[in-house]
């Protein structure tokens, strides 16, 4: 059992690893700003909740209409070194943090924070997905989905003892996230060069095949993808309010809610992953996340008639298969980005993925919150209903999605574009009930798809 448990707790590659430090770093970092950033913005630079709003809704917008091009940069110039920019231009902003001291002047850094951030998030997709082998993929994401749980519940440590400290410790808290992030740069440019990062004798060329943008599945998929991801807005957003308005719970159970969350996210990652190797594996295991947010659904308006005890334990119960629903959708999400993306256009199809995501997902709040406060019952019903509707419309998405490729990709190259190894080439599978030999490594069991 402890043989196993060191198993499953070691990188499944050094490379694994290396991303997972990585991970661990930026995390940190991010963490540390934006758990207290609430409070930044309003006792050190004196803002409304309307201008955060505001600010906030401005640089969103400006990052959806930045993330097409800054996808086309990073198939242009390598993810490696977009990645390592985008690290390096993100640490820069943070030290501008202390010297804010207007309205626009905020306005004006969260939008370009968030424009980087894009380019980031974009190459960071790209190089994973071209430096993993295949055989790797789904494991060393669900590895270093843990290290960046990891690594947001130290940053929201250190932002809570910044908030302790007093506005002067404060005020100068997002040096500590800038000296991380240019960390995190070198750290990135020390990682190997992926295949899209080598550099030849000859001039750079536009990628080869069409654009991501004429990939109507792509785009279906990845805005049927943002609707199922509105199980974020459940967990962050829907239930704290249901359960402060509707129900007898105590107010400090939010806290604890969003620990179990954490806590599952870290431990469990790798194991919702195994198993999901294709389209076929991935799309179960959306069927499964459609389910348990649904049962989410089911259990929280419960709490509606309950009180006391009873009303605290199907709280928990609610998050608990909740989080069953992000892990699984997870899993199933980075099944798809390597099955469903060009591999000459990693970057393109990371930024319209963006693009997608955000068109998916954007309307949830207003509507979620609407449905469970006003219509109860019904309203919840009805949330369960349009996961559910996603859920099936991914089906006929992924596949016609799928036939794009084998169309206007060589079969040479769309060999790259596999989240797993052939079935048929796994050993026996092996779980954390059943001790592995002395000596063996996670990269020695079937890797989880």
């Amino acid at each position: 059992m402890l043989t196993a448990l060191r198993n499953y707790v070691t990188p499944p590659s050094t490379l694994a690893g290396r991303l997972s430090v990585q991970s661990l770093l930026f995390a940190t970092g991010d963490g540390a700003f934006l758990a207290g950033s609430a409070v930044y913005f309003g006792v050190i630079l004196g803002l409304s909740l309307g201008q955060v709003g505001v600010g906030l809704t401005v640089a969103a917008v400006a990052s959806f209409l930045a993330a097409v091009p800054a996808g086309k940069l990073v198939d242009r110039f390598g993810p490696k070194r977009m990645w390592s920019l985008s690290a390096v231009l993100q640490g820069a902003l943070f030290l501008a943090w202390p010297f804010i001291d207007s309205f626009p002047q905020f306005v004006a850094l969260a939008v370009v924070m968030e424009v980087a951030g894009s380019l980031g998030g974009a190459a960071h997709a790209a190089y994973v997905l071209d430096v993993l082998p295949p055989a790797e993929r789904v494991e060393s994401r669900a590895y270093m989905y843990s290290a960046l749980n990891v690594g947001f519940s130290i940053g929201a440590f250190l932002s809570g003892g910044a908030i302790a400290f007093g506005s002067d410790v404060l005020r100068w808290a997002p040096v500590l996230t800038a000296v991380l992030f240019l960390v995190n740069a070198v750290a990135i440019l020390r990682l190997p060069n992926a295949s899209h990062d080598v550099r030849s004798t000859e001039p750079r060329r536009k990628p080869e095949g069409p654009p991501a943008i004429r990939n109507r599945s792509w785009l279906a998929v990845t805005f049927l993808t943002g609707v199922l991801w509105s199980n974020q807005v459940l967990l962050h957003t829907v239930i704290p309010l249901w359960l402060v308005i509707e129900t007898d719970a105590p107010h400090e159970l939010v806290a604890l809610l969003f620990a179990t969350n954490t806590v599952m996210c870290i431990v469990l990652p790798r194991i919702t992953s195994r198993g999901i190797r294709d389209v076929d594996t991935a799309l179960r295991a959306v069927r499964l996340s459609a389910i348990f947010f649904a049962l989410t659904c089911i259990v929280t308006l419960a709490t509606h008639e309950t009180v006391g005890w009873v009303t605290v334990v199907l709280f928990f119960v609610g998050h608990i298969v909740l989080t069953w629903a992000e892990l699984y959708l997870s899993a199933s999400g980075w099944t798809f980005e390597a099955e469903l993306m060009d591999p000459r256009r990693r970057g393109d199809y990371q930024g319209v993925s963006e693009l997608g995501n955000t068109l998916g997902r954007f309307w949830a709040p207003a509507v979620y919150g609407f449905l469970a406060m006003e219509w109860g019952a019904l309203g919840w019903l009805t949330i369960a209903a349009i996961v559910g509707a996603a859920a099936a419309a991914m089906h006929p998405a992924t596949r016609a999605g799928r036939r794009y490729l084998e169309q206007h990709v060589p079969a040479d190259v769309l060999a790259d574009a596999r989240a797993g190894a052939p079935e048929d080439a796994s050993p026996p599978p092996t779980t954390l009930t059943e001790p592995l030999d002395p000596g063996t490594t996670v990269t020695d069991t079937p890797v989880p798809r």
